[in-house]
């Protein structure tokens, strides 16, 4: 199966999160199709990598693209929060750890579980499909308010209300049960000026639909304090983020372990113990895809990198 994925910020991470000894361990926490996995193999002829992928489809893809690697990689299809959680590893911590959360083009393309609004594919999009709630099952089953709050806060949809409203509806007249007919809901929903807009008015409705099936958000949180716990002092881990929400856990959650006290600025006296010291945070804006890259690949453009060094153990 050929790659349709271009992995972005290649350059970027391949200064920022290089492997500081020749055979460094370095984890790639979201696989999709290997890209960043086979640009740092090739970069550096002794790493070694493990890939992780909760999908196991793409994972496949990923497998066959790195096969000429050999011993140097190991594959896990599982969510990475549960590998960090329970980290088969042994003891030995990662060099460097990358975590990309942008959603595949092969998801998009290939999949058929409904991550395209633009085609007429099942309304699934769990990437895992063990999972048990789909996207059609929370369209068809959730209470309106409900549907309202998960737009509004997982979307960040401004018209949230008025598109919960226009599902219910639907619903009642007929399954909604495929990714185009949700997209005409909501098209035929929102104002005319708002469809005509930079993106396409479903676009933050199949979003937040995503981020709840798969629990994303409560996913990266979970993660990455498992994820800093394995990483060897003078370790990097470098998150790639394409919406807000993904890149305000990354920026709270490396700010508040760079600090010597997290506690918050009224209270008179350190009640922490100062004990979140454990990292540096090397990126003060994010790094963000250059010129050059947008113009070979326009999806990039919502890309975001932050990266944080690891000073000391979170537990001395």
């Amino acid at each position: 199966m050929d790659t349709v994925h271009y992995s972005v910020l290649q350059q970027e991470v391949l200064q920022w999160l290089a492997p500081p000894a020749e055979r460094g361990l370095f984890i790639d926490a979201t696989l999709g199709e290997g890209g960043h996995s086979e640009l740092l193999l090739r970069s550096f002829p002794e790493l070694r990598l493990v890939g992780l992928d909760a999908d196991g489809s793409i994972m496949k893809v990923a497998e066959n693209r790195l096969a000429s690697y050999g011993e140097r990689v190991r594959l896990y299809n599982m969510w990475f929060n549960q590998f960090f959680r329970t980290y088969p590893l042994g003891g030995e911590q990662a060099d460097a750890i990358l975590f990309d959360l942008g959603i595949s083009i092969y998801h998009y393309q290939r999949a058929e579980r409904g991550f395209s609004f633009q085609k007429a594919e099942p309304l699934d999009m769990r990437l895992d499909e063990s999972l048990e709630i789909s996207a059609a099952d929370i369209v068809m089953t959730y209470p309106q308010s409900e549907l309202e709050k998960i737009f509004f806060k997982y979307g960040e949809e401004r018209y949230s209300r008025a598109i919960a409203a226009a599902i219910v509806k639907a619903r009642k007249e007929s399954t909604i049960g495929e990714s185009k007919q949700l997209a005409e809901i909501v098209w035929n929903a929102v104002p005319p000026k708002y469809r005509h807009g930079r993106i396409h008015p479903a676009t933050r409705v199949f979003q937040a639909l995503r981020i709840v099936v798969n629990g994303e958000l409560a996913r990266l949180e979970s993660a990455l304090q498992h994820a800093l716990e394995h990483l060897r002092v003078g370790g990097r881990m470098g998150v790639i983020s394409f919406h807000s929400l993904e890149d305000r856990i990354v920026k709270r959650f490396f700010q508040n372990k760079s600090k010597a006290c997290i506690c918050p600025p009224e209270w008179p006296i350190c009640k922490c113990g100062g004990e979140q010291d454990v990292v540096s945070v090397l990126t003060n804006k994010p790094l963000v895809p250059g010129e050059k890259e947008l113009s070979w690949n326009p999806p990039s453009r919502s890309a975001k990198l932050r990266i944080a060094e690891k000073k000391r153990e979170v537990h001395e």
